[in-house]
């Protein structure tokens, strides 16, 4: 084993996790990010539901993994060329820079989705409509304001933008927008207590440990209200509110509100690198993401020898599922590198 290699594509938390299990077990690890550095979209994160833990310290935890000496971590290298040849397998950037190994794992992870391509939300159009992603950046610098400086008196998030919407062609959960949802409207309410919180939603699906939990405490605690509607249209008014219009359809009416901040919870969709290296290697699935050989024990197979899914190239999954998975790709690649 100790001759064997392995290449990951992908240095978020399914390439990270992976590479550290991997490595431990004593394999050379190439692991490739196309980006400066390593952590994937947990780098937008400032703390992570459902116990608002730090997300610094999971990334500090994933440099101290970086450090590995089994672990070769290569940066601002977009892989553009991914093939079997032989017994090896070659990741192949744009400059033609090669690397093999005989074995490889895609963890190419998500991208989220662009909210312009909702265009009656407004964002991109009216300043004082933002992505879930842009409210974590607010969140960093410790304080939630409008493009005018002033603290939002009042606040809507929308859920399910991008998911869950033939429009835009994408028919599934993004599985974490919900709870993403509550724990911004908490953050929110912590920050200026005082202020209302609304939080729109098709369906509150509180699946995971502690969820449900946190969806109660948000009301009870916080006094955030859960309006079950969709939001059909956005606009600004004359002094550069967020008017909003949409069903409530648990009354059945329509109704108008006027909000400060208008917060879309964007979903998650594959990544361009997902899509092209599965697309190369005859693993593409539904809406982008790689296909597995099956979910029920071989969900880190593919039909191709030698090489392996972990996270979210797969599907929408949570940070403590994508952890889990990954773990189980090291475990099938090792088991793969005895048989050959």
């Amino acid at each position: 084993m100790e001759n064997k290699s392995v290449v990951i594509i992908g240095g978020g938390p399914a390439g990270i996790e992976a590479a550290n299990s991997l490595a431990n077990q004593g394999l050379k690890v190439t692991l490739i990010e196309k980006s400066d550095e390593a952590g994937g979209n947990i780098r937008n994160w400032v703390k992570l539901f459902p116990d608002f833990s730090n997300a610094e310290d999971v990334r500090a935890n994933f440099r101290n993994i970086l450090k590995n000496e089994n672990i070769e971590f290569i940066s601002n290298t977009e892989i553009s060329s991914l093939y079997r040849d032989g017994n090896h397998w070659i990741a192949k950037n744009g400059s033609d820079k090669t690397f093999k190994a005989d074995a490889a794992l895609l963890t190419t992870g998500f991208e989220v989705f662009d909210a312009k391509r909702k265009e009656e939300l407004g964002y991109g159009i009216y300043d004082n409509v933002i992505t879930s992603v842009d409210f974590e950046q607010m969140y960093k610098s410790g304080k939630i304001t409008t493009a005018e400086g002033k603290v939002p008196e009042r606040i809507a998030f929308l859920n399910c933008v991008g998911s869950r919407d033939e429009k835009v062609g994408n028919h599934y959960c993004s599985r974490v927008c919900c709870i993403n949802a509550v724990k911004q409207a908490i953050e929110f309410k912590e920050l200026v207590p005082n202020a209302k919180a609304f939080c729109f939603y098709m369906d509150m699906r509180m699946a995971g440990q502690f969820y449900e939990e946190l969806y109660r405490k948000s009301q009870e605690k916080y006094g955030v209200t859960y309006i079950r509607g969709r939001i059909s249209e956005a606009a600004a008014t004359m002094d550069n509110r967020i008017q909003i219009k949409a069903e409530d359809t648990l009354s059945a009416l329509p109704m108008k509100m006027t909000v400060d901040l208008l917060v879309l919870m964007v979903g998650i969709e594959s990544s361009s690198s997902t899509t092209e290296l599965s697309r190369q290697n005859d693993v593409l699935g539904l809406y982008g993401f790689s296909k597995s050989k099956g979910l029920y024990g071989n969900d880190n197979l593919t039909n191709q020898h030698g090489l392996f899914l972990a996270g979210t190239c797969k599907r929408p999954l949570t940070l403590p599922e994508t952890f889990a998975d990954a773990r189980s790709a090291a475990i099938e690649i090792v088991k793969y590198l005895k048989t050959i």
